[in-house]
């Protein structure tokens, strides 16, 4: 709330100094119409407008930073919302079927948790529209308590090459970062862990990542290589060459010993 109180000041100044300024300039450009302006005159005039430029590109990044700043607090609301929601994966579709016997079979028989059960369940529905019968949508459930969502996530290694997956349920912004991430840094290099992003760094470092602007921060980084990482250059090989001479006294002592 302070957020949205802060942009709201700051848009009513910027607002407020736009249109004194500009009633400023249009007046100047009124009291020279018509007449040839004096070089100090458009000199001033060209050193107020870069003032305000100036003024006005600072005022929309700080606005920018207030934005995104907001932005990220209402993801982190709503992610908090979906906490106790998963998603089920690779699970068959069935006309009329029952979503909730469908999760729950999955879960005990696949996932080994017999004392889960539908009443565990608070809603689950399929997401999306059926686009083809052998691609079955993914089922959305919401559960009750977060020891039952937690032992269902602990235990989602029991899938492997069934062809069900669990994920979870990342809003819009991480969901594309999470994508993001793995496209840079590849499938076994990224992972999420209670609604964040997590990625192994080229620097062997694990990040937590919420945004595609800090992935591509953590990839950029990659290629920045300070002075105290980079090699230490090789110190040039001179050759040594003896003075000419010993070179004499080496050639006649070949020459005597033929002799």
């Amino acid at each position: 709330m302070e957020d949205i109180n802060s942009i709201k000041i700051t848009m009513a100044q910027m607002m407020e100094n736009f249109t004194k300024d500009m009633a400023h300039f249009q007046g100047e450009l009124n009291k020279q119409a018509g007449v040839e302006a004096s070089p100090p005159t458009i000199s001033s005039l060209a050193s107020q407008f870069h003032a305000f430029k100036t003024f006005t590109v600072q005022a929309l990044q700080v606005l920018q930073c207030q934005v995104e700043s907001i932005g990220k607090v209402a993801d982190q609301i709503e992610m908090d919302s979906r906490r106790n929601i998963l998603l089920l994966h690779g699970l068959p579709e069935e006309n009329a079927e029952d979503t909730a016997a469908v999760i729950t079979k999955a879960i005990v028989e696949k996932l080994k948790l017999s004392e889960f059960t539908s009443s565990d369940i608070s809603r689950c529905h399929r997401m999306g529209r059926l686009s083809a019968p052998d691609r079955p949508r993914p089922i959305l459930f919401k559960l009750h308590s977060a020891q039952v969502r937690s032992k269902i996530w602990s235990s989602k290694s029991s899938l492997k090459s069934t062809g069900v997956t669990v994920s979870e349920f990342l809003t819009k912004a991480r969901h594309e970062a999470f994508m993001a991430a793995r496209e840079k840094f590849g499938v076994a290099k990224c992972w999420t862990w209670e609604g964040s992003v997590y990625v192994l760094g080229h620097d062997g470092k694990r990040h937590r990542v919420v945004s595609c602007k800090e992935v591509h921060g953590i990839a950029l980084a990659r290629c920045t290589v300070s002075p105290r990482q980079a090699p230490a250059p090789r110190p040039a090989v001179v050759p040594q060459l003896r003075p000419k001479s010993s070179r004499r006294v080496a050639a006649a002592g070949a020459a005597v010993a033929k002799k």
